[in-house]
């Protein structure tokens, strides 16, 4: 993973056919090995790539182990739906197996949060991802990467969207997590 996390505005220059795409990637399971080992999988398709601290939280919605979370900021020239189908292979490639409950325990889980300004449902994927309003553990991420970006739908900064959010109970803090 040597390399691939660049400063945003570098790791998100580029041609202008380029979409600027915001993942969450989160893993309860092995935590560590599917964090690192999906980011590596992300930078061999995506490089160069903007990552956020990694996070580690309790889990929602269910009673498991806590999880690693962070996000991460990259362009593609894929389409909404060619990114989802990636993304899907790497989760796969992680243990992932589909049709499990929303709430579970998770190998790795990558979720497009953003792509470009667009709102609404694209290629079968809402857009923006309304976790980026609900959850702690991606919206701090995300604000680490593009504090002063707006958030597609509200038009508001993502660092005012944090600091109005109420998120207690939802408590997370920063692991050491470094280049192996």
């Amino acid at each position: 993973m040597s390399g691939v996390n660049v400063p945003m505005d570098e790791a998100l220059e580029g041609e202008a056919s380029q979409a600027q795409v915001f993942l969450s990637l989160g893993s309860n399971i092995d935590r560590e090995h599917n964090i690192r080992s999906g980011l590596n999988a992300l930078a061999r398709v995506f490089a160069p790539l903007a990552i956020s601290p990694v996070y580690e939280s309790e889990a929602v919605g269910f009673d498991g182990d806590a999880f690693y979370n962070l996000v991460v900021g990259l362009q593609t020239t894929l389409s909404v739906g060619e990114l989802t189908a990636c993304l899907k292979g790497i989760e796969k490639d992680h243990g992932r197996v589909r049709g499990e409950k929303k709430f579970s325990s998770r190998t790795l889980d990558i979720d497009i949060l953003t792509y470009d300004d667009r709102v609404g449902e694209v290629d079968g994927v809402q857009l923006p991802r309304d976790e980026i309003l609900k959850h702690a553990f991606v919206l701090k991420p995300l604000v680490d990467l593009a504090p002063d970006a707006l958030h597609p739908e509200t038009q508001t900064s993502y660092q005012s969207l944090l600091k109005a959010a109420d998120f207690s109970g939802q408590d997370l803090w920063v692991v050491p997590f470094e280049d192996k």
